[in-house]
């Protein structure tokens, strides 16, 4: 075997013009193309299947170098590696090693910026800032994101876990989603130590195992008349909004953010665009004979965007006002979210629309996808009577 080896000289190499390959022994053969150029070429048999590995240019990898180089090809057929998929993966480590490691924070802020124009409001990407800030960067924020593992991700959600178990679900989420838009963009690899399946859930306790269902507090439907009668005594916008949310049943958001151009007062309708509806589907909701009237006390104030305009210029109101008006009733324990219980409770027991029409005036999805897809109607009309019968109760 020995003597199969070396067969070129120095020489051979340096002189040798004829076009072809020539056998320095072991596989390794010096390539001379047609126009004159010399490579090294290692050619191997792996699996059945012979394969030419170019090693390099004569004038940049020398004889005894190739001779080198083959050898620790020959070393890896021997193990069963393919050198050619060897010399790729050690090319790619290098580079990924190049590349500056980039931190959680850095690559968090650069997520967020990813992602901000495709989110329905800048609420959203301010929520992701301050709970990333409050919980995750104390332990993760300064590391190289390629470095965070299962233990620090366990670091950062073990104290709020049972405490805060909605709002330190919401920090895993935002995590994981961090850390694989980090390994799509080469800053790490390997497995996500954020991900819950098959992960984190061998650590920490379910959701529902610790966390205790929160709900709106509603007030009972039987008590609505009083209420409204005390909620129209109230002067200001927030009062007007909270009313109008009340008689709509539609979410605090919603009204909140209503603009005049999505009002059709002559058809009694306010249709509420995709993009601002949880469920991303456009809603028409009817408007009733109590709702206009508000809505054209609201014109009076001469806002040519808002229709409940906040103390600051070019601003709505803020979920905040509501609150204040709900304690200046001294009915704090009440949210502007849970009249929308108390609407469904209503419809539920003291009247005979079905179940869907109640439903769909809470832009709730209805029924299973086929049923969904077989009723392409929204019950627009049965809905306009619906809500005007709960604008003449609360009334």
């Amino acid at each position: 075997m020995v003597r199969e080896l070396g067969k070129l000289s120095a020489v051979a190499v340096r002189t040798q013009k004829k076009p072809g390959l020539y056998n320095d022994g072991g596989g390794l053969y010096l390539q001379v193309t047609e126009r004159g150029a010399k490579n090294w070429v290692f050619r191997f048999m792996l699996n059945g299947r012979r394969r030419d590995m170019g090693l390099g240019a004569v004038h940049t990898i020398s004889l005894s170098e190739a001779r080198e180089e083959a050898r620790r090809c020959r070393q890896s057929v021997r193990d069963a590696i393919d050198p050619i998929e060897k010399r790729k993966a050690e090319r790619l480590a290098a580079r990924v090693a190049a590349v500056p490691a980039m931190t959680f924070k850095q690559c968090a802020e650069a997520y967020i910026r990813a992602y901000e124009a495709g989110w329905k409001n800048d609420k959203h990407a301010a929520q992701w800032t301050a709970t990333l800030t409050a919980y995750a960067y104390p332990t993760l924020g300064n590391l190289p994101v390629k470095g965070v593992d299962t233990g620090l991700v366990m670091k950062v959600l073990d104290p709020i876990w049972v405490a805060k178990t909605e709002t330190a679900s919401r920090v895993r989420g935002r995590i994981e989603a961090i850390l694989d838009w980090a390994t799509v963009r080469k800053y790490r690899d390997g497995e996500n130590p954020a991900r819950w399946k098959g992960n984190l859930d061998k650590l920490l306790p379910a959701r529902n195992k610790v966390q205790k269902p929160e709900h709106h507090t509603a007030l009972p439907y039987d008590r609505m008349p009083e209420f409204m009668k005390d909620l129209r005594g109230q002067e200001g916008v927030a009062a007007r909004a909270l009313e109008f949310a009340i008689l709509t049943a539609a979410r605090t958001g919603e009204v909140l953010a209503a603009s005049w151009q999505e009002f059709d007062l002559d058809k009694r309708l306010w249709t509420i665009p995709a993009e601002r509806m949880k469920a991303g589907r456009e809603h028409r909701v009817p408007l009733s004979d109590a709702t206009l009237a508000i809505l054209r006390r609201m014109q009076e104030l001469g806002d040519p965007a808002h229709v409940f305009p906040g103390a600051r210029k070019n601003r709505p109101l803020s979920s905040m006002a509501l609150l204040m008006v709900l304690r200046r009733m001294k009915r704090g324990e009440l949210t502007a979210h849970g009249f929308r219980s108390t609407f469904r409770d209503w419809a539920a027991e003291q009247t005979t629309f079905p179940a869907e029409v109640a439903e769909m005036a809470l832009a709730h999805a209805v029924g299973s996808k086929v049923e969904a897809a077989y009723r392409r109607g929204d019950l627009f009309e049965k809905r306009q009577a619906i809500m005007d019968e709960w604008s003449a109760y609360c009334s």
